[in-house]
């Protein structure tokens, strides 16, 4: 609590920016005074999951730009403890994904709120569905060639 104001933290990727994130920062802005975001950077996501598509400096930038937060940061590590320490936030708000992770810092005196995304969309889901189209893309494509040409030998000729 800062001045009498309860103070909200959330974090995450925020990669390809979706419909779910916004309803996570929406919920999150309702529970406080206060809303700070925490954005992880390139280095922190590829220490868990695969590298992020936007690139840490868009998505830092997509989240400035949200009506949402009063502040955003960089955040570099999933380890909380010094961020409740230095911020005093009172409240963290992450998605369910993570349920149980961030249970630590009950002991430090901050609700842990567990985000529902709900069915459906999600960066990994995002990406899978884009790979799956290109690969049904590809596929439409080679199919359409005729049998008898050499696409990798352009002096090919009957």
């Amino acid at each position: 609590m800062i001045a009498g104001k309860t103070v909200v933290y959330t974090s995450g990727t925020f990669d390809m920016l979706h419909i779910n994130h916004l309803r996570m920062i929406e919920y999150a802005r309702a529970l406080g005074d206060i809303l700070i975001v925490g954005v992880n950077t390139d280095e922190l996501v590829m220490s868990y999951k695969s590298q992020p598509i936007i690139p840490f400096e868009q998505r830092i930038a997509l989240m400035r730009a949200l009506k949402g937060p009063d502040i955003v940061i960089p955040q570099h590590s999933l380890d909380h403890t010094d961020k409740v320490k230095k911020l005093n936030f009172d409240v963290f708000v992450v998605g369910d994904d993570w349920v149980g992770k961030y249970d630590y810092l009950k002991d430090l005196g901050v609700d842990v709120v567990y985000f529902p995304y709900g069915m459906g969309i999600s960066s990994s889901s995002l990406k899978e569905k884009i790979y799956q189209s290109y690969a049904k893309l590809q596929k439409k494509a080679d199919q359409h060639l005729p049998a008898d040409i050499d696409i990798q030998n352009k002096d090919n000729k009957k």
